[in-house]
């Protein structure tokens, strides 16, 4: 078996030289050598939406593309080999500078296009006094952004759950200005996603708020929520449920911590649930404040729950390093699934306006 994928391997490596090498007899079997040259590669740009103009040659058909969300590009692909590029920057809400990429790729050969974006004077006004945007997605672009990351993972992984959460477009796609998690039954199937935003870094305390419309359906359960950077052990390093639902109790959205001391125990202290009638039909505003000294949830930028820090230790405040934001739609499970699925409600979509974070100056 090893011979055959090494000896695949040096086939498929072949035709990759062979697919954008010269026709000359002498030269096809010679290493690609394309090349890309680009009018420019450099923008500095301002705080507005604008269009910036790239002309490139190229020494075949070449493909374009950026995995940043405030960046996008046409044409995504051309057969000719002396053209230009439209790239389209979005307006920078935010009080940072961004910095992004346009990759091109032609046979064996990358270059890139990088832009800087001026830091906005933020035209998103924070919910609560005090606080300034530090990061955004208002998903205007056409795909998920790089700090954005999938879990890849078949059913039963978590919760006895019955989705597989996939990395496809289909699961997580965004456009008009939104993001649609999507819970499809694909040939038997069920796939949808679950995505973390800056798994890697987090925040530590701060405002962080979505605006979602919530899917329909006995069997859904999306949430809004968050979870340690460094997580060790569960729930003894924490978790912070900003927003769960779940099908069967339709327009019920709950608040949740978990912690050592308090998991699961259905207690006022450490979780809090409240009607919105119109959960599933429009978007609501789900938030939390969290602080040294406590997490306050809130809908519609009405307080729901307050979750104290007593002072006591980690068993009960676990909340003092960064944590990530998560974004997911599961199918069945332990909670969702206690009154079972139905699957003529699928597909159901999760559809997320926005999601940002705030900080203190």
């Amino acid at each position: 078996m090893k011979k055959i994928m090494i000896f695949s391997m040096l086939f498929i490596s072949v035709l990759g030289f062979l697919s954008c090498s010269d026709s000359d007899e002498g030269t096809k079997y010679a290493p690609a050598t394309e090349t890309v040259t680009l009018t420019q590669s450099f923008f500095s740009v301002d705080t507005a939406a604008q269009t910036v103009q790239v002309g490139i040659k190229a020494d075949h058909e070449f493909a374009a593309y950026s995995n940043d969300s405030w960046l996008s590009v046409s044409p995504s692909n051309s057969i000719s080999r002396d053209t230009s590029l439209t790239i389209q920057v979005s307006a920078n809400k935010t009080s940072l500078k961004r910095n992004g990429t346009v990759v091109i790729w032609c046979g064996g050969t990358r270059d890139s296009i990088k832009i800087t974006q001026d830091a906005g004077t933020s035209e998103i006004q924070p919910p609560l006094p005090g606080y300034s945007l530090v990061w955004n997605d208002e998903f205007d672009g056409s795909q998920l952004g790089s700090d954005w990351t999938y879990e890849v993972q078949s059913a039963g992984w978590v919760n006895n759950e019955l989705q597989n959460y996939v990395q496809e477009d289909q699961v997580a796609q965004v456009s008009d200005g939104t993001l649609k998690i999507n819970l499809l039954n694909d040939n038997g199937t069920v796939k949808s996603a679950r995505i973390y935003a800056r798994k890697s870094t987090g925040w530590k305390y701060g405002y962080i708020e979505a605006r979602i419309k919530l899917p329909k359906g006995k069997g859904t359960w999306p949430a809004f929520w968050m979870m340690p950077v460094n997580n060790q052990t569960w729930p003894d390093d924490g978790e912070i449920d900003i927003m769960e639902e779940v099908g069967y109790d339709p327009n019920v959205v709950v608040s949740t911590i978990h912690c050592k001391k308090y998991n699961n125990g259905g207690t006022a202290i450490e979780s809090a649930r409240q009607t919105v009638s119109t959960a599933q039909s429009d978007f609501h505003t789900y938030g939390l404040e969290w602080t040294s000294d406590d997490l306050t949830f809130y809908v519609d930028n009405n307080k729901l729950l307050t979750y104290k820090n007593d002072g006591s230790g980690k068993d009960a405040w676990p909340f003092d390093n960064p944590f990530y934001v998560i974004l997911n739609l599961a199918w069945g499970g332990s909670w969702g699934g206690q009154q079972g699925v139905d699957t003529t409600s699928l597909p159901a979509t999760m559809t997320v306006d926005y999601v940002r974070v705030f900080q203190k100056k």
